[in-house]
């Protein structure tokens, strides 16, 4: 099994990073069964918090499809 270069692993650990910050922006208080919280409906958790979670998961597949750089191609 092939591995992963170095520069591929670091560009995956940052989408993971990404992805993460996506998902921790569409956290917030819920709406209970007594309480109505306008809050769930904030741009920030339907908008910015998906586009950015979505553009780490398409980052993701870039990393991994991100061709290794061969010195033997050069010459």
């Amino acid at each position: 099994m092939k591995q992963l270069p170095k520069f591929n692993t670091i560009l995956i650990a940052v989408c993971v990073l990404i992805i993460v910050i996506g998902f921790a922006l569409m956290t917030g208080e819920p709406s209970g069964a007594t309480e109505y919280n306008p809050d769930i409906f904030s741009f920030r958790r339907i908008t910015v918090g998906p586009m950015i979670a979505l553009a780490g998961f398409v980052l993701m597949i870039v990393a991994i499809l991100f061709p290794k750089k061969n010195k033997e191609d050069k010459q």
